[in-house]
């Protein structure tokens, strides 16, 4: 018996009478993506190892293949590194090294952090290696978080990581152990060989736990129903475009009318052509009948899951949902407040890496000095914000201004609140004012942006160590 073609799957599926099938309910442990924790011993919260490790495998499967998690991932880089960012010191000789230490071939960081970054939004955690030369030069290598074994912490206390079991490349072997860096415990090299140790950086850790929790996680069964669902929509489409000819006519014999269907399957009549035929026949189109309801708000819906829990509106995940331009700003501002806080915590990432390499070499070269500042700079989040920000302190000026004439408010208040309103919250007030309070200007510029010299404010002005004015400029 030879094998139905399409046409007659198809045919034999229309025909065939309507079957009913019993509706299963599954509980929603047993549907959704439940992880197992462990509720007893040291680390309560923490996922067993097993469940751990393949909610990393379906997290990277993810990743690779679903355009939705690749974008989210994307998106927390995009915003958190942004343009790039920068790391430099006040101190001359840890400045040089640092930039030495930045832009090192082998280390390649201003690229390097891009990885970093999706590596912690996918997995929740980033594994360090450092590894020190003889000259003092530090180099970073980063380990996929699914190769880690184990965390070892200290015995009474969760937070303090002292050592790091990464699995071993050769079958068979036990894993690699590396210590966790210290720096009032830290050697270099041992033996002539250089120390190499490990740090760990991790996102969404509960209290009491070690390892991290990835951004993708929540979101694994929403992609998967997604996908699942725009499947379905794919193959619903596509059949529905299908139709049959169906010939009536009176044949003699059935060897009349297997000629007569071998010849319209060889020349099929094509789109748009005029057919003709005789009494004796009877042509007729049949077409499946699937309609499907409510299917955009079905997928609507799922998708505006997988945005709270990325924390994204939908217009960043290329769905307008007949939203005003007021409105999409509005609902992008918990977004920026959450690249804003993850941005935070990268910063300070950053400047502890720094600040390892720069202890590792204070311990060859005198010029660099262990307990200089580590500055670390990013991009704006938004370049609107820019605007925003110049408009508020222009508005502002005029005002603080007045104050600061007649004495209200003293030079550090008005310049807190300058750079207050400019977004610049970090700024060290009393470093502007022991740099530059006691340079007598030439010029006070007015609130509405003219060179005059402002009446009553000579130019000699005198500022003490709180910050107040003093002298003859004195109200």
């Amino acid at each position: 018996m030879t094998k139905p073609n399409l046409w007659q799957r198809i045919r034999a599926s229309i025909t065939a009478p309507p079957r009913r099938e019993k509706l299963e309910v599954r509980e929603v442990d047993e549907y959704l993506h439940v992880g197992a924790y462990a509720r007893t011993g040291r680390y309560p919260y923490e996922r067993f190892p097993h469940d751990r490790a393949e909610t990393l495998r379906q997290v990277m499967d993810a990743w690779r293949e679903d355009p939705l998690a690749r974008r989210v991932v994307e998106l927390n880089s995009q915003y958190v590194v942004g343009g790039g960012m920068a790391v430099d010191s006040p101190h001359p000789g840890t400045h040089a090294f640092i930039q030495r230490w930045w832009e090192h071939r082998l280390n390649r960081m201003p690229t390097r952090i891009i990885e970093w970054c999706d590596e912690l939004t996918r997995t929740g955690n980033l594994f360090v290696l450092l590894s020190t030369d003889a000259a003092g030069m530090s180099y970073l290598r980063a380990v996929p978080t699914a190769e880690v074994e184990e965390i070892v912490t200290a015995p009474n206390d969760v937070d303090q990581p002292v050592e790091v079991l990464v699995r071993s490349p050769e079958v068979g072997e036990p894993p690699q152990r590396y210590p966790v860096y210290d720096p009032n415990n830290d050697i270099p090299s041992q033996d002539g060989q250089p120390s190499t140790v490990a740090l760990h950086y991790a996102i969404n850790r509960p209290v009491g736990a070690r390892w991290g929790e990835s951004d993708l996680a929540p979101l694994l069964v929403w992609l998967r129903r997604y996908s699942g669902w725009l499947e379905h929509r794919v193959r619903l489409n596509y059949f529905r475009q299908l139709f049959l000819f169906v010939v009536k006519g009176d044949y003699r014999s059935e060897a009349d009318r297997r000629a007569r269907e071998a010849a319209i399957n060889a020349r099929p009549p094509s789109p748009g052509s005029v057919l003709v035929t005789t009494e004796d026949e009877e042509w007729s189109v049949m077409a499946p009948q699937l309609s499907s309801f409510e299917a955009a708000e079905d997928g609507l819906a799922v998708k505006k899951m997988i945005a709270a829990g990325a924390s994204l509106p939908l217009h960043f995940l290329a769905e307008p949902e007949e939203a005003t331009r007021t409105t999409a700003e509005a609902a992008g501002g918990p977004t920026y407040r959450h690249f804003e806080q993850r941005q935070l915590y990268f910063r300070w990432m950053i400047g502890d890496l720094a600040r390892a390499a720069v202890m590792r070499r204070a311990a060859v070269d005198p010029a660099v000095d262990p307990e200089a500042v580590i500055q670390v700079r990013a991009a704006d989040l938004s370049a609107r914000d820019n605007a925003a920000l110049a408009v508020a302190t222009s508005t502002m000026l005029g005002a603080w201004l007045d104050l600061w004439e007649r004495g209200l408010i003293d030079s550090t208040e008005l310049l807190r609140m300058a750079y207050r309103f400019a977004g610049e919250s970090d700024v060290d007030i009393g470093e502007i004012l022991e740099r530059g309070g006691n340079q007598p200007p030439t010029s006070k510029i007015n609130a509405n942006g003219s060179g005059k010299k402002r009446s009553g404010r000579p130019g000699g002005v005198k500022i003490d160590e709180r910050g107040d004015v003093q002298g003859t400029a004195a109200i």
